[in-house]
């Protein structure tokens, strides 16, 4: 089959049908108070779609749903090998509409349609049809106990989850959020970002066209900071899960706390260490510390934004990822070709900036990048950056920035590179490069994050878990350990006459 052009993709563009209400015991419909909101292709800035803008009335209505659907046990006791089957047929609708999904990713977040249709898309699918092809063989405990007793650990669902999604990767993570929520029998309140709702609107009629019944799964596209919020303070949900900023998060977690103590699991922000070994593949080191930063625009958690060089390297190598760099020079997202697309909107492409300007400003060296580029598409291109001569101490090293600049610290010992690393208040990803087997593992082993490359970055697949230590969040995407976070342990203890 012959690969889609620009043109193709630019074609069917035109001619895509979108769907921006939200999506409401198990059909599309307006907000309460109908009011709406325009989607912006970060690509064009042009508008995409006028989307549901939900409030506190819909809030309440669905969570009333998803409760008297979770009570009346339709989802809930439903066998899990027939949940398995829903899951999966989901997965294979998802997959049997692959490119309108992937054309509307690319037009909501601005991501190279090569991403969508090569990474997100699939990811999603394998997330789905993972979880639910895993769902019939998580088994209950029987504990070890006197002769005359029975102990039985069963693993029941929370109830209602409310599902908190970013921006950055919203299929990806929505795929996430609901698989092991609904594959363990919860009902779920999905919150897509309120800038990109459409592929997780467009999947939720998949999910029901496959089967799963009406109330199990709500969308509610709308503001975060009044319905977000609304949710998060909401006494009848039992779980949230949250993906998104480390202040954000804060806020979440208080108001579980104000509210029913719902149980929050929170995967938040990076500043992740990227340390190179003199030792190691240099040519293949330097370019994945470029795909590490600039990959997604550098509008990913786990982005290896602290480039930590061996100081008898570090000139020569920081040339290297200087020439890796120019293959990230944005372009158009519906084109093939293109590696980089925009950042998300205005806001962010302003912040961006201004911290290239903090970084300056700071006495850091800037050797590649730092300007807007592509003004006249409409869209919010930035291109890559790079700072030499920066310390650990600067706020180019020590905040997440959310866009395509690196900032280059270096180091003279494992020691040193080490303490560099976690020096910081995150602890979500990071990598080291070096071909001493020794270096690489006592290194790894004492960075403090939850997900640790070694000669690889971005590493990892649906059989591993994700999340971060520290202020990077709590609790676990992927792989059976996110099941944990939608289940309670019920204990369960009969003595015998």
């Amino acid at each position: 089959m012959l690969e889609k052009t620009v043109q193709d993709w630019r074609s069917l563009a035109a001619s895509l049908e979108i769907e921006g209400r939200a999506f409401i015991n198990g059909r599309y419909r307006d907000a309460l108070s109908g009011e709406t909101r325009a989607t912006l292709c970060p690509g064009d800035g042009r508008k995409l779609a006028e989307v549901a803008n939900c409030g506190i009335e819909d809030a309440d209505q669905a969570v009333a749903i998803a409760r008297a659907t979770f009570a009346s046990g339709v989802w809930a006791n439903m066998a899990p090998a027939d949940r398995k089957m829903v899951l999966v047929r989901w997965a294979e609708l998802i997959e049997d509409n692959a490119d309108e999904i992937a054309l509307l990713e690319c037009l909501d977040v601005g991501k190279p349609i090569s991403d969508t249709t090569a990474v997100d898309v699939p990811s999603a699918v394998r997330t789905i049809r993972w979880s639910g092809e895993a769902i019939d063989k998580v088994y209950d405990e029987i504990s070890p106990t006197p002769a005359n007793c029975l102990a039985l650990v069963q693993r029941l669902p929370l109830g209602v989850v409310a599902a908190i999604v970013p921006w950055n990767f919203p299929l990806s993570t929505t795929a996430w959020k609901l698989a092991p929520s609904l594959a363990t029998g919860n009902s779920v309140i999905l919150k897509p970002a309120s800038n990109t709702p459409l592929s997780a609107l467009r999947i939720a009629g998949l999910a029901s066209e496959a089967g799963l019944p009406d109330g199990v799964l709500q969308v509610l596209p709308g503001p975060g900071g009044s319905l977000g919020r609304h949710l998060a303070l909401h006494h009848d949900i039992d779980g949230l899960t949250f993906t998104g900023s480390t202040e954000v998060g804060k806020q979440l977690m208080r108001f579980s706390g104000e509210s029913n103590l719902k149980r929050t699991f929170l995967e938040l922000g990076g500043k992740s260490p990227n340390i190179v070994f003199a030792d190691a593949n240099l040519k293949k080191a330097a370019a994945y510390a470029a795909i590490a930063v600039f990959y997604n625009g550098g509008q990913t958690c786990t982005a290896g934004t602290r480039l930590i060089v061996e100081e008898s390297i570090r000139e020569r190598f920081v040339e290297m990822v200087i020439a890796s760099s120019r293959d990230w020079m944005p372009g158009d997202p519906l084109n093939p070709a293109t590696r980089m697309g925009p950042m998300i909107d205005a806001a962010q492409l302003r912040t961006v900036n201004d911290y290239v300007d903090i970084g300056r400003r700071e006495g850091a060296s800037l050797v590649a990048g730092g300007k807007r580029v592509m003004a006249e598409s409409g869209g919010w291109y930035y291109e890559p950056t790079i700072f030499d001569g920066v310390s650990n101490s600067m706020r180019i090293s020590q905040e997440e920035i959310f866009g395509p600049v690196m900032s280059v610290i270096g180091f003279k010992n494992a020691e040193e590179a080490v303490a560099i690393a976690n020096d910081s208040i995150y602890g979500l990803a990071g990598a080291v490069w070096s071909n001493n087997i020794n270096t690489a593992h006592k290194v790894a082993a004492a960075v403090r994050v939850g997900t640790m490359g070694i000669n690889n970055y971005f590493g990892g697949d649906m059989t591993v878990p994700f999340g971060g230590f520290k202020q990077s969040g709590n609790g676990r995407d992927k792989s059976m350990h996110a099941f944990n976070d939608y289940t309670e342990l019920k204990t369960t203890w009969i003595e015998f006459d």
